[in-house]
């Protein structure tokens, strides 16, 4: 079979990827052909067909495969008691969860750290800063593009484009077209500034942790990532109008602690890396010893505010300012996206129980055997523009294929900017949609979309120049 031949078949078996970050989850048997895996595979296709729509059905994603996944692992347990197997499917099932307590316990520690610096108003203080310095809108184009390049490496792509959408939407609201390439340039640079870092996307995190490869190895990808999203900017830029709006006076300040906090978050990152690089432990154990001390910072908050003369009848404010009551550090643990963490829980577990029953092989063949390594890398990017990046990486870490470094490398780019072609293909880009609701739209990013490829391919041709790789 030729390379395009396969295209059709290798496309059909990632949309159904294969197991968690589980090296050891294949199955002693091929059960693709049975009801039990056809069964498990229908239920993962139309649970996750609930997750696309869930913008049309208001139904929060993690619902589908949550309950998908429990039903999948009974059909596993069936399957394997039916062959006289009562072990496997429980040891499958314990080293998934294993993986996803991990992945939970880390990202909760970074979404408190990251919610804790909002409440201070640390990325209010950030966006009130630029609105009110009088630039032109093709200076705030560049530079909210490269503060979501280079904040989007340390906190969440998500958070990042938020800020900096907020910052195009002051300053230029009623301006829709510069409005439409301001997201789109904020949507692209924060997803490839997500791809250098282990901090910046779920999916370098992954990688990360999986050993695949090294913490400081990621930063090879600084100059591919930085050219995928310089490329489709040089060209928007000459669309955006050139134009002065009026500064936007806003004051808004830091509240206490709020850069405590900030480099309490830097040195908990510190203290993860130096966990898993120096120590070989789990990096989830110095997020949490970094949660830990923030814990201990909230409370001397908690207790320097408790002075102030306030009254809770009647009042909802939690921002611990006087009027409402003080800062609650549980208050940000509870402002995690738990619909997101329970989304992972469900990924992981269903595309577990389908791994467990034969498809890690299959896809695994269709891709890297017969595709190759590179071919396959490259398609990761655009599957992950239409299907959601988290479970593709998944299917692609429980493959476990063998590749250089440099391979690893590719496929964390793709898998983190591939995402950028379309405006459904990323978190940010679905969030910006509602943020900008009627200038920004699913058909204004398609418009820009051959920009956006043109810097896909350059930045994987960078890739390949920097690292001395042979296609």
């Amino acid at each position: 079979m030729t390379r395009i031949s396969l295209l059709i078949p290798t496309l059909l078996a990632l949309l159904l990827p294969s197991v968690a970050l589980a090296s050891g989850a294949a199955a002693p048997i091929d059960m693709t052909t049975t009801w039990y895996g056809i069964s498990a595979l229908v239920l993962f296709v139309f649970a996750y067909a609930l997750v696309i729509a869930e913008e049309a059905l208001h139904l929060r994603k993690s619902k589908p495969v949550m309950v998908a996944a429990g039903l999948i692992w009974i059909l596993v347990a069936i399957a394997f008691n039916s062959v006289g197997d009562t072990h496997s499917a429980h040891a499958l099932v314990q080293h998934n969860i294993l993986e996803y307590a991990e992945l939970l316990l880390f990202l909760l520690a970074a979404m408190t750290y990251v919610n804790t610096m909002e409440e201070r108003d640390v990325f209010s203080a950030l966006r009130a800063f630029l609105v009110s310095k009088g630039l032109s809108l093709k200076s705030i184009f560049w530079l909210t593009g490269l503060l979501a390049f280079f904040i989007s490496p340390v906190a969440d792509n998500l958070t990042t484009a938020l800020v900096m959408a907020a910052v195009v939407m002051a300053v230029a609201r009623d301006n829709a077209k510069f409005v439409s390439l301001g997201c789109i340039n904020i949507v692209v640079a924060a997803n490839a500034g997500g791809a250098f870092s282990p901090f910046g996307d779920i999916t370098t995190l992954m990688v990360w942790q999986s050993g695949q490869v090294h913490f400081q190895e990621f930063f090879a990808l600084f100059f591919p990532s930085l050219v995928n999203w310089l490329v489709p900017a040089a060209i928007m830029v000459m669309f955006v109008p050139n134009a002065v709006p009026e500064a936007v006076k806003e004051d808004i300040q830091v509240k206490q602690g709020g850069f405590i906090i900030i480099a309490m978050f830097l040195f908990t990152i510190a203290l993860a890396v130096s966990f898993h690089s120096v120590l070989h432990l789990p990096s989830m154990l110095g997020m949490m010893t970094g949660l830990g001390l923030l814990k201990f910072y909230g409370y001397w908050l908690k207790k320097s505010q408790m002075g102030f003369e306030v009254s809770f009848e009647g009042n909802t404010q939690l921002d611990g300012t006087p009027g409402g009551p003080p800062f609650d550090i549980f208050h940000q643990l509870q402002r995690s996206e738990w619909d997101t963490l329970m989304f992972f829980y469900g990924v992981i577990l269903c595309v577990g129980g389908l791994g467990a029953l034969g498809y890690l092989n299959l896809t695994s063949h269709l891709m890297y055997d017969q595709l190759g390594a590179s071919w396959a890398n490259i398609l990761v990017g655009f599957l992950s523009a239409i299907v959601d990046n988290i479970p593709v990486m998944f299917a692609v870490l429980s493959m476990v294929p063998d590749m250089s470094v440099n391979q690893w490398l590719l496929v964390t780019l793709t898998a983190g900017v591939g995402g950028s072609l379309l405006s459904i293909g990323s978190a940010a880009g679905v969030a910006l949609m509602g943020q900008a609701r009627g200038a920004y739209t699913f058909f204004s990013h398609l418009k820009w979309t051959w920009a956006i490829f043109l810097g896909y391919a350059a930045s994987i041709a960078v890739h390949y120049w920097i690292s001395g790789m042979a296609f």
